[in-house]
This record gives C-alpha cells, structure tokens and sequence, in this order.
C-alpha cells in the first residue's frame, strides 16, 4: 500500500504505516527439510511512497541466545542471521536484484545476472537503508530502498517478481517464500509477484561522489634512489577526481569518473610466477567492478578491465636492460565513462570508454652516470560495447565490439618503446544461449568472433613470438613469423549442450577453436591461441538427504587439446566426488589423470617437447556454512614420469571471538619439484634441436604464506580493517641439461661437475666440453603486502578512508623458506609505507 507519511527507520515498526499493512509469514524450508514449513515465524511487509520501497519484517526466535548477531564487513553476511529480500524489477523472469540485512544491522547486496540462485554480482553497490534491533521475541528489520537505485519498466502499475529469504544459521535452516528445488538451475523465474507500487516512474537519477585524497611514501631499509640524480624526489602528493551517475531516461545510467582513486583497494596477493603466461587477477576498482556483468560473453574475455590503468607491459623489458629503473606502478587512468542498462524491449546496454595517458620511466645507468627518460605506453584510448537481446525466459542473443587506439607516434621526450605495441586493436563477436525442454533444463550456447591487431612490424613480430602463439616454432609449417607483417588477424567459435537441471542425472558436451591468429590481449585476456578443444561431462548426484548423506555428486570429465597442426597438446581425465554431510560438513575429492602428449609451449617457441604422464589428487574439506568458527582444509599431491612430484598444503580459519572482532588466517605451504623447467635458450646447439639449446632444469621449490585479516566494527558503518600477507618463496635448480631432440623429453644431462654458479650467472658444459653461461634462475624471495584501512560511512553513500600500505620484498636472502624465521624476515624487508586520506561524497540531486 501506498502512504503519505513514510515509517521512521528505526527498525521498530511502531509507525502508522506498519500497522496498516498486510503481513506475509507462510515461509518454507529449502533446508534442512525441503517443502516442509519454517520452524520459526516470520513476518514481512511492503509500503511505498514516492521515493521509496519500505520493509518491514518481525523474525521470530524462540531464545535471544539463537540469534546470531555478529558483525561482518559492507556486503559480507557471515554467519550472522539474515533477511534477504531479492526484487526481479524488469519482471523478465531471468535477471533480480537482492537486499540483505543481518540481525547486527549489516547491509548487504548483489545482483543476479542471469537465472541461477548461486550467480550473484556482489559489484552492485545501491545507496539503501536497513536498521535492525532485538526484540524479546526475536528481531526486527527496516529496510528503505530509493527507486533511484533501481531499474525498471515505466507503467502506470508495476509488477515485480518477489522472493523472501530468512537464513537461521544455528538451526542450518533456510526459509523462502518460494522454494527453487534442490535439483534445479533457477531463481527469478521461480519468483512470485509483488504488485500494488502505482504512479512511480523511474528516476531523474543525478548522483555526484566527489572525492579528495593525499598520501605520503617513506622508504623503510634501503633507499631504492641512493646513488641517482633521483635521491631527493619527493615522497608526497594529493589530487582530487569525482564519480558521477547519471540517469538518462528511465532504463539507462551513465557512471563518469575523472582522475579516479584506488588507493583503499587492497593489494594483489604475492606470487612467483615461472611460466610463459602472464598472472590474471581480480578486478578489485568500484568502478570497473559495478555492473561488470553488462559487460559478460559468452566465450573468450574479450574484456579484461585490469587491462585499463595496469603497469606496462614494457616495463618487465626494460628492467632486464637498464642497472636502475623508476616507473609507475600503473598507467594514469585520465578518466572513464559506462553507459549501462535494460530497456523495456529486454535489450540490455553496456558500453564504456577510458582514456589512459602516457607512461615514462626514469632510467639511470651506473658506469656512464647517464640518466634518461623512457616511454613505455603512449596516450591510450579504450571502447567496449556489448549488447544483449532478451528472448524470453532465460534465453538470450549477445553480440560484441572492442577497440584499442594508441598514440604510438614519436614523443619528443626521449626513448620510447612503445612502438612495440600495436597501434590499433579491434574484436567482434556475437553469442547465443537458449534454455530449452520442459523448465529450462537444457542449455545451449554458442559463439563466434575475430580479432584484427595492426601496428609497426616491429609490434606485429612481438605478437607473433609471444607466448601465446610462437609462430617461431622451426618444426611446424601452418604458420610463420613474417617480420614484414603489419597486421595479425584471427577466429574463435564454440558451441556446447548441457543438462543443467535433473534429478540425478547431469552432461555436457562442447567443442572450441582459437585460430593462430587469434589476439585480444589489447582489452581482453587470453593466455594461447592455435587451439582446437573438445569436452565430455557426466555427473550423478542425489540432492535428497538420506541417513549417511544430505547429498553427494560424482562427475566425469574427458578434454582433448589440439593445435592446428593436429599435434595432440594435452588430455584430461578427471573424475570428482563431492559430499554434504548430515552435519553440513562438505568434502571433495577429484583424482585426474594426464596421459603423454606433445606440447608446443614447453620450449618457449623452440621444437615440440613431449610430456609425460602422471597424476595428482586433490582433497578438500570445510565445516558448516553456518558455524562461528569456520575453517576449510585443502590438500594436493602429485607425481610424473618426468620427476614433477610434490605437495601442497592449505586451509583458512576464521574466528569471531566477539560480536565486534573477526580474525581469520589463511595459510599456505607448498613443498614440490617441477621437472623439466624451463631455463633458457642458448645459440649453439645441435640439429636435432635445429641449431638451439634448449635448457633445462629440475627446479626445487618451496613456499610458504600466511594471509592475515583482523577486522574490527565499531558500527555496521565503521570498520577498521587489516590485511596483511608475509610470503615467502624459493627456487633452487639442479640436474641441468638440454633437449636432446624434436618430439621427446630426453635431456642430455651436463652433469653437476660442469655447472657452477658465480655472481649471478650459471656456468655450464656439454657432453662435448663446450661452455656457455646463462642467467643463474635460483631465487630465494621474502615479500610482505598489507593494508590497513578505516572505513567510514559517516552519511548514506558518503565515505570517508584512512588508509596504511606496506610493500616490503627482498631477493636472494639467506635462510630456508621452510623454516619458523622465513615468514617474520619478510616484516623487516625492505620496502616503502604509504599513508592516504580518502574523502567521497555522495550527493544526490533531484
């Protein structure tokens, strides 16, 4: 019902408005009795003014004491009781946003992407309202949702799909106003109806967040700039941007951002990385990550947004070269604009832009004395545009378009190499996905796209000899490195069926193609194209609970990889089985086997390498969703012909000692050999190897890391929140030797008698007393990252963010990583603290 006088959020439901409403209790169990009714009361209503969608609800307990309150952070329930209200406002059956607040007063929220309970986008970030309070005979909650933070239809009346969640943690119980079964793929299609809201029209949605930031660096141990004409460069610096949200027409929302600022953004996790291919990592940015999924396929990434603003990709190149190099971590980010929405047709939009400015490195040479300035990126432009077309029910079309533009002209200002990166870069693709059969239980989806790269030749080779083609390889005819070449196209197309939705029985089937040529490491993400895949899946399972089991699932899985050269790259068999415990403890078991193959990426653009066979099991097992202390182990073990063998060791434990203070540890041990491994490729080698040396080693490797989280709330709105993860990490190489032919995994071993190591170089002979060096790949590493930061939501949607980072790391210390010093060293590595002031504010404008 519709009222004039809106309810005083105090989560009492004392107003006029509540006692008018009509409340709604007939809940029902989804756990741990399926269809059954829910074992405790629970109230919920709906009112409405011009602004605003109310709710209200009353939870019934039958003590005080069962009512998990704890605090968590912004968009994290714990375990903590919950209410959960989730609204499909386009009403289409596939797409729904969802509202929680805990028994503490913690809000949280995601949107549902597509029709799947367990899909959720927790990057949507609405500015709503929720007060909560304990009552003697349970808790309340009041919720207050802005219109202008949601998107629908505009129509005299709406009609909205409903559904109401109450998760009792202490009873594992999970009560819905509708129950999607276990054995079934779907959520807003489920939904029942909200109805009633008239004469609301979408909002005139005008939101500005400008924000004001300063931070300060102080290097700790040695100083990075001693002995350069950079020693007294300053440590301090400020800058302002601002975020604007704008709404145009009822369906569409541009986002805008000038000069944003990440610096509350916790730190990527340490890594040692000793493959060809480069490390992915999450989005972590506001405002890439809010309404990321606008930006989705099916398919390859064509849109990866860490792309935009991350570090040079040249800057690796250039270290190798110069003895000191100053860069920036991070591409200036100018600004970036999204226009993101659903039109009333079912067509949804999501198109963005950025410009990124140009990059340059300082550069010093110790034995000239001679300094200099380098360009690594040029001014850069970026475009995504993704449409997607609604077919009703969970059906939909999609299609594609990326372009990057760089400014790669001579700069003025010194060496650039920027001209070794392609000028233009464009991809396009188009994608379907039906759900078909009785309930949408089968799914079908297929996709097709091309990419076109263009740039210097110099620009255009480098892409041809990267990792994920190396058209180099000397023994393979399809393709060849053309050092005249300016452009570099290619393909992809794929097509898989799947049952998604049964009582026992589950399969999929798939095929997939990357041509050679094939590119979009511009904006997106691909680690190796030249691939042809194919899959087969079955799984059993049984969602019913029974006397041993709540539930158990086994899955078999067969996948074949080919190059266009019908050279067999891999196989995978593997087979998993997971159960639920009548506990609610869960555990997993997957055992997968590789069979010998040839791969054309061991030697790194040199001949194929044969793999051996092994296999490697993986153990996993966590307690109940629901407990206060939760934890989770995990554990994996392998062996290979080649002599890989080894283990890792991993779990998490999170305990709340108080209803304000959570603390958890995430530790990590690894103890394993990788064998062969990749060292180097040296002129002089014989013509089974056409000419090369392709070295190798068995590499000796052992890690340890703990990832520590102290969080603190004063408030549901004020937090202190500490990460911090000292990591430690070796690698020692021993049994050298080379490739002894095309196709096999010999190695003619040199013997340790004719390897020596001096100063940083390795020294080697052949069976035929031939000596050459290459770079010595021992490394013995300690590293600490850590952000500490307090968070303040002192107004609805305005925040202010004090913020304390540390960057520590060292090479080549002494000590054995497996040892109780290794982790503590890493606190007194060297490194540099940045302390930082964040201040946003939301201001809305009618």
């Amino acid at each position: 019902m519709r009222v004039e006088q809106p309810p005083v959020l105090d989560g009492l439901l004392d107003d006029a408005a509540w006692t008018q409403a009509i409340f709604t209790t007939d809940l029902v169990q989804k756990e741990p009795d399926q269809g059954l009714p829910a074992t405790l009361r629970t109230e919920v209503a709906f009112v409405y003014d011009s602004e605003a969608l109310y709710v209200g609800a009353r939870m019934f307990s039958d003590s005080a004491a069962d009512i998990e309150t704890v605090m968590t952070r912004r968009d994290e329930s714990g375990v903590a009781e919950r209410l959960i209200v989730s609204l499909d406002t386009w009403n289409d059956k596939r797409t729904a946003y969802s509202f929680a607040v805990t028994a503490a007063g913690q809000r949280v929220d995601w949107f549902h992407p597509v029709d799947s309970e367990y899909e959720r986008d927790f990057s949507y970030n609405p500015v709503w309202q929720a007060r909560t309070r304990l009552t003697g005979e349970g808790w309340v909650a009041e919720l207050r949702i802005p219109f202008s933070q949601l998107r629908f239809n505009d129509a005299d009346e709406q009609s909205w799909g409903l559904n109401l969640n109450r998760y009792v943690p202490r009873r594992n119980e999970d009560d819905f106003w509708v129950v999607v079964p276990r054995h079934v793929t779907g959520w807003a299609s489920w939904f029942g109806e909200l109805t009633g809201v008239r004469g609301v029209r979408p909002a005139r949605r005008l939101e500005l967040l400008p924000y004001v930031a300063g931070d300060w660096q102080v290097n700790s141990g040695r100083n990075p700039r001693a002995g350069t004409p950079y020693d007294s460069r300053r440590d301090w610096a400020g800058r302002v941007g601002g975020d604007v949200k704008l709404g145009l027409g009822p369906n569409l929302t541009l986002d805008a951002t000038v000069n944003p600022d990440f610096g509350q953004v916790e730190a990527d996790p340490a890594v040692v990385n000793l493959s060809a291919f480069e490390n992915i990592f999450e989005e972590r940015r506001p405002f890439f990550t809010e309404g990321a999924q606008r930006f989705t396929s099916v398919g390859p990434t064509y849109f990866y947004s860490r792309r935009i603003g991350a570090s040079p990709r040249l800057l690796a190149d250039l270290r190798s070269q110069r003895d000191y190099v100053e860069a920036p971590r991070a591409s200036t980010l100018w600004g970036a604009g999204k226009l993101t929405g659903r039109l009333a047709s079912g067509l949804s939009v999501g198109a963005l832009g950025a410009v990124t400015g140009g990059s340059f490195a300082d550069v010093y040479d110790f034995d000239t004395a001679q300094e200099g300035r380098v360009g690594l990126e040029p001014f850069t432009g970026y475009g995504v545009v993704r449409l997607q077309q609604e077919l009703g029910g969970a059906s939909v079309v999609g299609a594609m378009l990326t372009g990057v533009n760089r400014a790669v002209t001579p700069s003025g200002r010194g060496e650039s190499l920027a001209f070794n990166l392609p000028r233009q870069a464009y991809t396009a693709s188009a994608d379907a996905s039906f759900r078909l059969g009785p309930g949408g239980q089968y799914a079908l989806t297929a996709y097709a796209g091309g990419s076109h790269v263009s740039g210097t030749r110099e620009a255009m080779e480098r892409l041809q000899r990267s990792s994920a083609r190396f058209y180099q390889r000397p023994d393979q005819s399809y393709v060849r490195v053309d050092p005249e070449a300016t452009s570099l196209s290619g393909y992809t197309a794929g097509a898989s069926l799947e049952r998604v939705s049964g009582e026992n029985w589950l399969w999929k089937m798939g095929g997939y193609v990357e041509s050679p040529g094939f590119e979009i490491n511009d904006v997106g993400s691909l680690q190796t194209a030249d691939d042809l895949e194919a899959e087969l899946g079955l799984t059993y399972r049984d969602t019913e609970p029974g006397p041993w089991l709540r539930g158990f699932e086994v899955e078999l899985a067969l996948i074949n990889n080919w190059n266009y050269g019908g050279v067999r790259q891999s196989t995978t068999v593997s087979s998993t089985a997971s159960v639920t415990f009548p506990n609610f403890w869960s555990g997993s078991l997957t055992a997968t086997y590789q069979p010998r193959a040839l791969s054309d990426v061991l030697t790194r653009g040199g001949p194929l390498m044969q793999t051996g066979q092994g296999v490697d099991f993986l153990f996993e097992l966590e307690n109940a969703y629901s407990a206060t202390t939760r934890w989770n182990l995990s554990a994996k073990t392998w062996r290979y012909e080649t002599g890989s063998r080894g283990y890792t060791l991993g779990g998490r434990l999170g305990v709340q000692p108080t209803q304000r203070l959570r603390l958890s540890v995430e530790p990590g041990l690894s103890s394993f050999t990788e064998e062969p491994q990749y060292v180097a490729e040296v002129d002089g080698g014989r013509p089974e190897t056409f000419g090369q040396r392709y070295v190798f080693g068995a590499v000796d490797r052992r890690e340890l890391f703990a990832r520590l989280r102290a969080d603190f709330f004063v408030t549901p709105d004020l937090s202190v929140e500490l990460y911090a993860e000292p990591f430690a990490s070796s690698g020692s190489y021993h049994r050298f030797g080379e490739l002894a032919r095309a196709r096999s995994r010999e190695l003619l071993r040199y013997g340790d008698g004719n390897v020596t190591r001096e100063d940083g170089t390795l020294r080697l002979v052949d069976a035929d007393g031939v000596a050459f060096e290459v770079d010595d790949p021992d490394f013995n590493i300690r590293s600490l990252r850590s952000n500490l930061v307090v968070r303040w939501e002192f107004r609805p949607g305005s925040t202010l963010f004090l913020v304390w980072q540390q960057d520590r790391a060292s090479e080549r210390v002494p000590g054995r990583v497996l040892e109780a010093a290794a982790l503590g060293n890493s606190f007194s590595a060297p490194g540099s603290h940045t302390f930082a002031m964040k201040l946003s504010w939301w201001w809305p404008v009618d």
